[in-house]
């Protein structure tokens, strides 16, 4: 009597590297796993690719790894050479077992260098959300949209956008360092700033502008200004890098400046597709101009220490002036510790290198001291 009990069979494709490792063993003539060779498109069959790849023996892409590179595939031509990986060296029909993931970054990356170069907006997908913009996936490589290159809708609700997907346009391709950075803004407010930068084409440098500050990061701070003629006037925004914040050494942006800040800045530096730099400390007077009219040789001031190094102390004489006693000039037990209030005098003023040399004035004159 025949049963009628029903059998299952496992399916015989592999689904996993192991499996497949499993299915096909080790390896052949010198080939291993991740081995990357050259081959030639000899032949396009359903569901499996035939490669020339100098040999006794053809490779093969099939099963996991041409579903894996279906849409690939599908643009190859007979005569094509592209770049594999071998997964299997050796399969029971005589076939070397082939990926085509290294060809599609290859083509990944051309198609984000050829995005870049024709400025073609495409379609990207965000993957992470982070204070300072969003990590996203195109054309199975990471990239990087920051906040500032972000339409205004966007930025509404950030921590909704994880799995969204819309159009931005690659502003930089390093693909040594896997670096791709996209502005989204560049085409959701693609008029905006079409104007705005026609405005910005008619700022020179050495311009000064009454601004508002609108951001503060670890590197400088962002001012809008109002841009164009006085009956067209666009707003449109600029850096100010650390450095140009201050007279001042400054180590913390926030500890000086603040959004909504009213400031006057002066236009420094403009590239060719309408970014600004921008510098408050330009437009205050700098207090070395008159420095050899305020401080002589030989003149005994009084000062903060401010930073301590291996080499001696720096002691702030006023706001953007600073001086150094060396550490030759500071007698062996003598502890110094920043914020000290110090005697010192003037050694040597070197205006145009903006160096000043002090000693210490001392109570108890050891040899050589004043």
């Amino acid at each position: 009597m025949a049963s009628n009990k029903k059998t299952t069979t496992k399916s015989s494709e592999p689904r996993t590297m192991g499996e497949l490792l499993e299915k096909y063993g080790g390896s052949f003539r010198g080939l291993s796993r991740g081995t990357k060779i050259k081959g030639i498109v000899i032949e396009k069959l359903p569901g499996k690719l035939i490669l020339n790849i100098g040999g006794k023996s053809e490779g093969v892409v099939a099963e996991k790894a041409y579903k894996e590179a279906e849409r690939f595939i599908k643009d190859l031509s007979i005569g094509d050479e592209i770049v594999t990986q071998v997964i299997v060296p050796e399969t029971p029909d005589g076939f070397v077992l082939l990926s085509l993931r290294q060809a599609t970054a290859d083509l990944s990356w051309v198609k984000l260098e050829k995005a870049k170069q024709d400025g073609t907006p495409i379609r990207v997908e965000c993957k992470v959300v982070t204070p300072s913009g969003l990590m996203i996936e195109v054309y199975g490589i990471s990239g990087f949209v920051p906040r500032s290159q972000l339409g205004s809708n966007l930025t509404k609700n950030m921590q909704s956008l994880v799995g969204a997907r819309f159009e931005a346009v690659v502003i930089e391709v390093v693909r040594d360092s896997n670096r791709v950075v996209l502005s989204e803004k560049e085409v959701s407010e693609k008029e905006n700033l079409k104007v705005a930068r026609d405005a910005v084409s008619g700022i020179k440098e050495g311009d000064v502008f009454e601004g508002e500050v609108t951001s503060v990061y670890d590197f400088g701070c962002f001012v809008k200004i109002d841009a164009g003629k006085d009956e067209e006037k666009v707003p449109v925004e600029g850096l100010v890098h650390i450095s140009e914040l201050s007279w001042d050494k400054v180590e913390k942006p926030e500890n000086i400046i603040s959004p909504h800040d009213k400031v006057k800045v002066k236009v420094i530096g403009k590239t060719s597709d309408g970014k600004l730099a921008l510098s408050i400390k330009q437009v205050q007077k700098d207090p070395w101009d008159e420095i050899e009219k305020k401080y002589t040789k030989e003149g005994r001031v009084k000062g903060k220490v401010v930073k301590l190094s291996d080499f001696g102390v720096f002691v702030q004489l006023e706001r953007g002036v600073e001086g150094l006693v060396h550490i030759t000039k500071i007698p062996p037990g003598k502890r110094l510790s920043k914020g000290d209030e110090v005697d010192v005098y003037i050694e040597e003023i070197d205006k145009n290198a903006k160096k000043i040399s002090l000693g210490l004035v001392l109570t108890e004159k050891p040899i050589g001291y004043k």
